[in-house]
């Protein structure tokens, strides 16, 4: 499986990079010594031919024997330290120069990073004030514009650095290429440097792979042909019953459809918005005084307090519509009524890229984790991460078993941790805030995306038949 978390590569890639680059500017040093050698030699010959060198002549030779005779009377022990002084003030002259040479860089990054973060403070402020005077759309229409032009600009300058390399020596064209192809994005990228892929494997056009790009493109194919293979899972009745059919332990739920004001008190239930992303809506419900509001990540005592806060959620805009649902309670710890932790396995059609554990209670937090049971920072929740208790071997083999059943290249699997074992919660064709990821993780879950596809395309040109999952549909 690509992991990028361990990428033996990137050092050796690095170190080949610095080689290449440090060769070139040799090769540049090199030719402008040798015109300077040929300027100084045409330098030489003039003035050889000169008149001034030619009556210069008895001058020169009584510098010489002059210098002769002192050189007679400098002792060795002089001779050495003039040169060790002369070199020493080398050494000074050379290092002054460095310092100065990184403190001016120094500066000039400072100062450069200053100016993007000032320039970004005061567009949010415009923006804001924009809102206010009516003048909003105006702005935004140039913000639009601003960024097209920059985009048109250093794209192109970008393509024409790359072409200047193309009929160049293999190792600067490659090292050109790879530079570029990591600032572009696929739809950038200029047909000369993907033709010469196929040429030169060295040239990684993944480097442009990206998982945000991908789920985007996927949403455009959704409203363009109508449900996909993955988003009719995402019907919790259509999941539960491809679920059963499977033999997965999963929670009860109820087929109805209630309003906020219409749901019986109850207890030991989840109750959940029909149509809702991440915990906004959701209320776990111990009993009739003790309901834990997940999104607002505390406890109500009353069940005049939880309808007031799901009204409240649809007046917000957290909730959509007013249909909820309601399922069993799961929870960690019986005794001490700890709810299920979730683990939400990143799967890509047989394989899991990455698994996500949240902890809601006493309140909510993330834990990262690869398949080989590493905690990693992916960009997002940075600030809410806390270090979680991980998953069993046989939940991941659960995890892609189950995505290598479902006919799409990428799906989330979400679980419930119970003291019984996982318990299957729901599926996730587009986990929400897919965009958030550091440029890193994007790249490689947008690798593993790129993968899953070819691998799934493969077996449905073989013939597979997914029967179970079309057996739910």
């Amino acid at each position: 499986m690509v992991n990028r978390f361990h990428d033996s590569n990137t050092s050796s890639d690095g170190n080949v990079e610095i080689l290449v680059s440090d060769i070139m500017k040799k090769e540049v040093e090199l030719k402008e010594l040798q015109r300077e050698n040929l300027k100084t030699k045409k330098e030489i010959k003039k003035l050889a031919t000169s008149r001034k060198w030619k009556y210069s002549r008895p001058l020169r030779k009584w510098l010489v024997r002059q210098q002769s005779f002192l050189s007679r009377l400098s002792s060795k022990k002089y001779t050495e330290l003039s040169t060790e002084n002369v070199s020493l003030r080398a050494e000074v002259i050379g290092l002054k120069q460095e310092l100065a040479t990184i403190q001016t860089k120094h500066y000039q990054e400072v100062t450069r990073l200053k100016k993007i973060l000032d320039r970004e403070t005061d567009l949010s402020k415009d923006l804001k004030q924009t809102k206010k005077d009516g003048t909003f759309f105006e702005k935004l229409d140039w913000l639009i514009q601003a960024k097209q032009m920059n985009d048109k600009q250093y794209n192109a300058s970008l393509k024409y650095a790359a072409k200047l390399f193309k009929h160049d020596r293999e190792d600067y064209k490659v090292l050109a290429y790879k530079k570029v192809l990591k600032t572009l994005n696929l739809e950038e990228i200029p047909e000369f440097i993907v033709r010469e892929v196929e040429h030169s494997p060295e040239i990684e056009i993944a480097e442009a792979a990206s998982f945000s790009a991908s789920l985007t493109t996927r949403a455009i194919q959704k409203y363009l042909g109508g449900n996909l293979p993955e988003w009719i899972l995402d019907d919790k009745v259509l999941a539960y019953k491809f679920i059963d059919t499977l033999g997965i332990k999963r929670p009860w739920f109820s087929e109805d459809i209630f309003q906020y004001n219409t749901i019986e008190k109850q207890k030991n239930i989840v109750i959940k918005p029909l149509n809702g992303a991440g915990s906004r809506g959701v209320y776990l419900v111990f009993n009739e005084s003790k309901i834990y509001d997940i999104k607002r990540s505390k406890i109500l005592n009353s069940w005049e307090e939880l309808t007031a806060n799901m009204k409240e959620d649809i007046e917000a805009g957290w909730v959509q519509d007013d249909e909820w649902m309601i399922e069993e309670l799961l929870l960690e710890n019986k005794n001490s009524q700890v709810p299920a932790r979730d683990l939400k396995f990143y799967c890509f059609y047989g394989k899991v890229g990455l698994v996500l554990e949240i902890e809601r209670h006493p309140k909510l937090r993330y834990c990262w984790w690869t398949p080989s049971g590493e905690m990693i920072k992916t960009g997002k929740y940075d600030n809410e991460l806390f270090t979680g208790k991980g998953f069993r071997e046989s939940d991941l083999e659960l995890a892609e078993s189950l995505s290598s059943k479902v006919p799409a290249p990428f799906i989330r699997i979400d679980f419930l941790k119970t003291e019984d074992g996982l318990y299957f919660g729901e599926f996730t064709p587009k986990p929400g805030n897919y965009d958030e990821f550091d440029d890193k993780t994007d790249k490689f879950l947008g690798l593993l995306y790129l993968d899953a596809d070819s691998r799934l395309n493969f077996d449905l040109f073989k013939g597979k038949q997914f029967k179970s999952y079309k057996t739910t549909i």
